[in-house]
């Protein structure tokens, strides 16, 4: 199939795409050229689908979430000396790691800062030197996470937010330049920090490039700069996947939080990012309810028939350490995706679109991997389908499925299926290789 030239799209496509629960963050970031990886660049974390996000840092002591400083309004000083306190007895970082593998992860993401300012890894370039590093735990989390991650074959993602709460310049960076300059000297030079002492990046996962919690990371790349912080980054790692949400538009798009997906499958890379607990909180909370299975294996069988990543978050508690609970969702979810991970693990969505609730699809080479989430409703209707015959049709594990294809839609008989799973996969041999439509030759415009 000849190359296409990338595209705009605009107006009422753009509209219409966007007509679902899906709320990618800082669509219409700063274009540069430059910095646009080739799809194939892309190809290992399209392929990868499922990573492990976490969120740690001084907020864990506290258990009340990691907008706790400002959501409280904790004295500076008061909060603060909880870096004195951030020392995590018998913390092993191959106990994240090993997690992730056993979950299926491919990939992981770790906080490196968030918000408050506190950084996990040696940072001269930390205003006060507000790091790990220098107060308790004198410990380089960021040093032990990637050498762990790459040990474990994972790999590495680095979460960093430019904006911190200490500078008042970040609430007035207009009525208080000098002090807003500080804090963007900071975030060059804790990413430069973090690009350059710890090998190569896979992702650099920015969040918090809007200014004064107004507008939006594009409606402030006046101030950040991104195109430039970003030429950093490629310069020590040119291959880095960078999120959208230091205002440039990125290599991929992020949908945030733990609202269910619907719609169609996205024309963008783009990726789910959401917790294993309720939601409530990305950092640890003592009593955060872990979600069910069930709902869990739902969500990533909506996210990837949408053609996502799914990057699920845990909050391990001041010492590093979770919940029996949390592990055991975690791999839960890991032993579902040894048994069925062909269908998720290397495929792209569709191309059978997606009925909300009901079904969905994944594909590679000249496999369908149609994702039933409803039997009853699914059995004998007509689903669109047209461009393809089959051949066979049978559920993963080799029991044939009973098929009727007209011209236009296919059937399936599903009266045989007598005790359904919460993903009932029925996997469609075709007569050819299913067409690959690479969603990274679609660019977006506006807000």
């Amino acid at each position: 199939m000849a190359d296409k030239l990338p595209r705009e799209m605009t107006g009422a496509e753009l509209k219409s795409m966007l007509k679902s629960s899906i709320n990618l963050k800082s669509l219409g970031g700063v274009k540069c050229p430059e910095l646009k990886l080739a799809p194939e660049d892309l190809q290992w974390w399209r392929d990868a689908k499922v990573g492990m996000f976490v969120h740690w840092g001084l907020y864990s002591i506290l258990g009340r979430g990691e907008w706790a400083r400002f959501n409280e309004q904790i004295p500076k000083e008061e909060y603060e000396a909880l870096a004195d306190e951030f020392i995590p007895q018998d913390f092993s970082m191959t106990e994240w790691t090993e997690l992730a593998k056993d979950f299926g992860a491919k990939y992981m993401v770790m906080v490196t800062r968030h918000h408050d300012g506190f950084a996990l890894w040696d940072s001269p370039a930390s205003y006060e030197g507000f790091t790990s590093y220098e107060r308790g735990a004198k410990r380089d989390f960021v040093k032990e996470y990637t050498e762990a991650a790459r040990a474990a074959g994972l790999k590495v993602g680095l979460y960093y937010s430019p904006m911190d709460w200490r500078f008042p310049g970040y609430f007035d960076p207009e009525g208080l330049p000098k002090n807003a300059q500080l804090m963007k000297d900071q975030c060059y030079g804790q990413v430069e920090e973090l690009c350059s002492k710890y090998g190569p990046v896979d992702i650099m996962w920015y969040d918090g490039g809007w200014l004064a919690h107004k507008g939006s990371d594009t409606s402030s790349a006046w101030f950040w700069e991104p195109e430039k912080l970003n030429k950093l980054v490629r310069r020590y790692n040119p291959k880095t996947l960078l999120n959208p949400r230091s205002g440039y538009e990125g290599d991929f798009y992020c949908d945030e939080g733990s609202h269910e997906i619907t719609g169609k499958i996205l024309p963008v890379p783009w990726e789910k990012n959401m917790c294993v607990c309720s939601g409530c909180s990305w950092g640890w909370m003592a009593d955060d309810p872990v979600s069910s299975f069930e709902w869990l294996i739902k969500m990533l069988v909506d996210v990837v028939c949408r053609d996502g990543n799914w990057l699920l978050n845990v909050g391990p508690d001041r010492n590093g350490k979770l919940s029996d609970e949390v592990k055991n969702r975690m791999r839960e979810i890991g032993a579902w995706l040894a048994e069925y991970g062909e269908a998720v693990y290397g495929t792209r969505g569709g191309p059978i679109e997606p009925l909300d609730g009901v079904y969905g699809s994944t594909s590679k080479e000249n496999k369908i991997y149609f994702h039933i989430l409803d039997t009853d409703a699914c059995s004998k209707s007509q689903i669109p389908f047209e461009g393809y015959r089959i051949v066979t049709a049978a559920l993963f594990h080799g029991e044939q499925v009973p098929f009727e294809q007209k011209d236009e839609a296919f059937s399936l008989d599903l009266s045989g299926v007598k005790n359904p799973e919460t993903d009932t996969i029925v996997v469609l041999t075709l007569d050819r290789e299913v067409e690959r439509k690479e969603n990274s030759e679609i660019h977006f415009t506006g807000k």
